[in-house]
């Protein structure tokens, strides 16, 4: 009955507090020694940054997850301090973001420890470390201007972990995406290296885990093999508002009925158990253990913790708060520090201002300097400890696998030379959602493979599997199909789905690539805004470059009309497009198949952190451009192009965005506006992020002001997407767009929904003789 319950497993169950575990592995006893001694000097470093904020962060978890980490960090890791950018390195991933007040410690007192045992082990330049001056910019704003602040050029540290951090790669800690991204991540690296392969460690909590993406992205990562990635598991079973958020075991939670343990085993992951969770022993055997499992899973490692153990408030008290400033209460926690070191950390005594707060923070980050000073052993423990995780990777050496490609190709494509396949025939039925999964097949072919696809089950319907199909059929296995870009993305997983395809694309060796229908673009929003934040971080940091993910918007808008409002969405594209700071987000509304191929490549080309394409799903006839007189496909990549006219006075001025109005337009309303006699200009919008990224005075050559003063505009989205081209009263007033009649649309053949919604050619003429007949 219960292989029946539970299916069959590849993964295996151990406990980490057995005697069997701990004998096999055992952490030599002076290793013990130099760890407690360390830990009390994070735990305080913990109490400090939140109380200098002041009191904003997360103490408790910060704590909590200490032990495990600095094990990890200093016994496991393998990597070099001196080059965090190295993609063959190890991964630590704070998918638990509130923790950033951890990360931040543990990575300055690494810092110091090295600065003061062995400086040649750490980076050449100030920004690619992690200094105990950087904490005065912990949760502080760029502009700060406070003396120590700006005299140190400290870094300005995020509530949530951002790339301007050393070894940090995305965004994370907004509700599981970080789950997801690392994920993601862990595919980059799998895919990258298919021997020795970098391991990507994930810190995540227990309330972290019940947002749903967190299901989807741990199904995802067992279906695919990926052996390289450990969640590290802080279960100390407060959150917010709860100190019981999941079962115990023994009786139900708060909010979910599993236990950390069960949620990973169900899911097929070997799972490691460490009952004593701040046990140096039972931490030490239990990674021990972990990295020698060799069953191509991915492995958890649940430690059983107490949220703010040691700090004087447990639970959910200290979780997003801890003492009061500079209260009895806060000097309390020190007292351990100062004992062990023998140090006596300043207390406030200035003015309760902004400056005031850092004097006294800076005072008490100095005592962390002398105390280290004063006891070199710690230093030294430290620093040996980082010279052996650089030991590690160069004796690990992962192997590069031989059919990755250099994903640099991709964003070089000539988008005036397309290729023979993209050269289409007149009169012939092609889809555009076909033209977009060709193009992308072909650039993912000719790069040799450097974009994965995921698709919530739609490969077939979105047309998304023609970017995988030049590859060996199936899922993407790190085991038995390592070749495949077809990743399984747990089945109707669009949460989890965009939050691997940023990883993916964070780790920088490919793009990671989402599609579904465009009517769900709303679960991808947020892992799409993490990944634009974590992305411009580090440009801002390193000066690199941004590395592109694709949301692939198939079946957008009207045209999906037969699957009902649910399904067909015009206010889809309202959520990305312009939502997102000048660059780092590109949306592409194209009109013709003949346009996909510039635009997707330019659009790569400015190499922005989101690229969303939103396509229809019909087939239609090809149209013959020169023989109907309209602006060339190329002028596409413009963001908005003239379709028709010559731009002179004319009898009234039309600006459309969406394929599916545009071709109502093309066959079924200007022929008849011909017939009458009546001259017009029209414009199509095929991306206003690029239109944007013009200058002024290109803007005003493709659409002059005085076009913009009297057009009126149609539209398959809403009117806020292309509202702010027009400048006048009567323009706005008679622009048309679905939901114009203020209802959503039914469910009906594609006509049927234009008629509807007065967007059929009938529609469309009316509202334009009516228009021009007023601004006559």
């Amino acid at each position: 009955m219960e292989n029946l319950i539970l299916g069959k497993k590849r993964g295996k169950y151990f406990n980490a507090g057995s005697g069997d575990v701990t004998a096999t592995y055992q952490m030599p006893k002076e290793e013990k020694a130099n760890f407690e001694k360390f830990d009390v000097m994070y735990r305080s470093l913990c109490a400090i940054l939140y109380n200098f904020a002041p009191l904003s962060g997360h103490p408790g978890g910060s704590i909590s997850s200490g032990r495990f980490v600095q094990n990890l960090i200093y016994n496991e890791l393998a990597y070099t301090l001196s080059q965090p950018h190295d993609n063959k390195a190890d991964i630590i991933s704070y998918a638990a973001g509130h923790k950033a007040l951890g990360l931040y410690a543990m990575w300055a007192l690494r810092n110091e420890c090295v600065a003061q045992s062995n400086p040649k082990l750490l980076a050449k330049e100030i920004k690619d470390q992690m200094r105990l001056e950087d904490l005065l910019g912990f949760r502080r704003n760029k502009i700060t201007p406070t003396k120590y602040f700006k005299q140190f050029n400290s870094k300005p540290l995020g509530g949530h972990p951002e790339p301007l951090v050393p070894f940090v790669k995305t965004s994370t800690g907004a509700s599981g995406v970080g789950m997801g991204s690392a994920i993601g991540m862990g595919f980059g690296a799998a895919d990258a290296y298919h021997k020795n392969t970098p391991m990507v460690h994930i810190v995540e909590g227990e309330g972290g885990l019940t947002a749903g993406r967190c299901s989807e992205a741990i199904a995802m990562a067992a279906t695919a093999n990926l052996d390289n990635v450990v969640v590290h598991l802080d279960w100390n079973q407060a959150s917010i508002d709860s100190n019981n958020v999941t079962s115990d075991g023994s009786k139900p939670g708060d909010y979910v009925q599993w236990t950390p343990v069960e949620l990973f085993y169900i899911n097929d992951w070997n799972v490691v158990f460490v009952p004593e969770g701040h046990n140096y022993e039972q931490i030490y055997a239990a990674q021990k253990l972990a990295f020698n499992i060799k069953n191509g899973q991915p492995t958890a490692i649940v430690y059983r913790t107490v949220k703010g153990w040691k700090y004087g408030l447990e639970g959910k008290s200290s979780h997003g708060s801890g003492h009061k400033f500079c209260s009895p209460e806060f000097y309390h926690t020190l007292q351990e520090f100062e004992t062990v070191f023998g140090v006596k950390m300043p207390h406030f005594c200035g003015e309760q201002n902004a400056q005031g707060v850092e004097d006294c923070f800076w005072n008490c980050l100095e005592a962390f300097r002398a105390a280290l000073k004063a006891h070199p052993d710690v230093a030294e423990f430290i620093s040996a400890k980082v010279a052996d995780g650089a030991e590690r990777l160069k004796l690990k050496n992962p192997v590069a696998s031989p059919w990755l490609g250099n994903v640099e190709k991709i964003y070089k494509y000539d988008y005036k030379a397309p290729p023979k396949e993209f050269v289409f025939e007149p009169g012939k039925g092609y889809t555009l959602r076909g033209a977009l999964g060709d193009v992308l097949g072909y650039l993912n072919k000719d790069t040799g493979g450097t974009i994965l696809v995921g698709s919530a089950d739609l490969y077939g319907s979105t047309n998304a599997g023609n970017v995988s199909k030049p590859f060996p059929a199936g899922f993407y296995s790190k085991v038995s199909n390592p070749e495949s870009r077809t990743v399984a993305d747990g089945g109707i997983c669009e949460d989890a789905l965009n939050a691997v395809a940023t990883g993916i694309s964070a780790y920088g060796s490919h793009l990671g690539l989402a599609a579904s229908y465009a009517a769900f673009a709303s679960f991808g929003h947020v892992a799409m805004r993490l990944h634009a934040i974590g992305q411009e971080s580090k440009h801002d940091a390193f000066g690199e470059p941004l590395n592109t993910v694709i949301m692939f918007n198939g079946h957008a808008g009207v045209p999906t009309g037969e699957d009902g409002p649910t399904h067909a969405d015009p206010q889809s594209l309202q959520l990305l497009q312009q939502n997102f700071p000048k660059g780092l987000a590109i949306c592409l509304t194209p009109f013709e198949v003949d346009e996909v191929w510039p635009l997707v490549t330019y659009a790569l080309n400015k190499r922005p952190a989101v690229l969303a394409p939103f396509v229809i799903r019909p087939s239609d006839k090809f149209i013959d451009r020169a023989a109907l007189n309209f602006g060339p496909a190329e002028s596409a990549v413009q963001g908005i192009y003239k379709l028709y006219g010559d731009g002179k006075k004319s009898d009234g001025d039309i600006i459309i965005q969406g394929s599916g109005v545009a071709r109502i337009f093309v066959e079924g309303v200007l022929p008849k506006l011909q017939e009458k006699g009546l001259k017009v200009n029209v414009y199509y919008v095929t991306s206003r992020e690029l239109f944007d990224l013009l200058d002024d005075a290109k803007k005003e050559e493709i659409l002059p002001f005085a076009i913009r003063q009297r057009a009126m505009a149609i539209t398959d989205f809403t009117l806020p997407t292309i509202a702010d081209l027009l400048c006048s009263d009567i323009g706005k007033k008679h622009a048309i767009w679905p939901h114009k009649n203020g209802k959503y649309l039914g469910s009906g053949k594609p006509a049927t929904l234009y008629k509807e919604a007065g967007l059929d050619a009938e529609g469309q003429i009316s509202a334009i003789l009516s228009y021009i007949s007023e601004i006559k």
